[in-house]
């Protein structure tokens, strides 16, 4: 069992950065692929980034790639979203999931999800 809570999110304008926060309970989080979705009101909930669990790989959505920087700290069962360059586009609430030995995008392979937090961009 895998208990995730997302911390972070908050009011910010457009350019700015702003870094998201996820701790994890349970001993077993190093075996667990972590992933970022986020999800507007009436939209489905879109992929963001993936890590795998040894943390050697990374992946991203076309529309924060080279903007968003997933990593994590396995000693702190954290893991993290480092967003720069803040667009209004990237208003969402923000999910970070875990996934067991798994590195995927889709919603559906990650078996625990935190409760979410809202990121705004204002213009």
């Amino acid at each position: 069992q895998v208990q995730l809570v997302e911390s972070g999110g908050r009011l910010v304008q457009a350019g700015d950065s702003l870094k998201l926060s996820c701790a994890a309970s349970g001993r077993t989080f190093s075996s667990y692929g972590m992933g970022w979705f986020r999800q507007n009101p009436g939209k489905e909930r879109e992929f963001v980034a993936r890590m795998t669990y040894s943390g050697g790989n990374r992946d991203y959505a076309d529309s924060v790639k080279g903007r968003f920087t997933i990593s994590r700290d396995n000693a702190k069962n954290t893991v993290y979203l480092q967003m720069n360059s803040l667009k209004p586009e990237d208003t969402a609430v923000y999910y970070c999931a875990a996934a067991y030995r798994r590195f995927s995008q889709l919603v559906v392979d990650y078996e625990y999800w935190g409760q979410g937090t809202q990121v705004t961009v204002s213009s």
